[in-house]
């Protein structure tokens, strides 16, 4: 039998062939995987939900979408699950906020009562270094040294070394400003949903100046983003 001669085009074939079968193989495994993965997905951020509530037995009565400009002008979208418990009654809101962190997209599930002031939160997806960035999902958690829980951002939270009141992670200052700024964004996007004004009883008009967003209460006045 002749030996197959060795040349550019012979090469190309196989090539080509080895990557039709590489894709066939990697789009069937992806359709395999793709419906356990969004499962585990719907469980995380259901979790997440009730963690950051501090409450089981809850629904969410209205998912709604927020669309804000950055200080940079760019389209920010905040995702806000609206909850309540059993009862019907109000509890506040869960809001999905993504910033740019040190390694990439943080992005970061807060809850807040009715009043806006913070429940919890939780870290839903991160890039950040493991052992110091990283630190994010418990170092601002209730009892631990950058503790938000209980504060309210209707002044934007910063860290000390800004001239703020939270501390940083130990070396990874851009990683903790990533996270507050995340939390402030998230709390904005929640007091423009029509919920979070009707339970303060005040009309709420939002503003866009030069890519900074501006929040007018018709009692009081909240603090522009640095």
């Amino acid at each position: 039998m002749k030996k197959l001669e060795s040349s550019l085009l012979n090469m190309l074939l196989v090539l080509t062939l080895v990557a039709v079968i590489m894709g066939g193989i990697l789009a069937y495994v992806n359709h395999l995987t793709e419906g356990p993965i969004a499962e585990q997905k719907e469980k995380a951020l259901a979790d997440g939900i009730k963690t950051v509530m501090v409450c089981n037995d809850l629904i969410v009565a209205k998912t709604d979408e927020v669309k804000q400009n950055d200080a940079n002008g760019k389209e920010l979208v905040y995702t806000i699950y609206q909850i309540q418990d059993a009862q019907g009654k109000d509890l506040g809101a869960a809001v999905e906020s993504t910033t740019m962190g040190f390694g990439g997209d943080l992005k970061v599930l807060v809850g807040f009562d009715p009043e806006g002031t913070i429940l919890g939160y939780t870290l839903l997806e991160h890039a950040e270094t493991p052992g110091l960035g990283a630190k994010a999902d418990k170092w601002f958690q209730k009892g631990e040294k950058g503790d938000i829980i209980g504060k309210s951002p209707a002044e934007p939270l910063t860290v000390s070394k800004d001239g703020g009141q939270v501390d940083a992670i130990t070396a990874s200052t851009i990683t903790s400003r990533a996270f507050l700024l995340a939390v402030n964004n998230a709390y904005k996007a929640y007091k423009a949903t029509p919920i979070a004004d009707a339970s303060t009883g005040a009309t709420k008009q939002v503003k866009e100046v030069e890519g900074k967003e501006a929040e007018e209460d018709d009692d009081e006045k909240e603090g522009k983003e640095e």
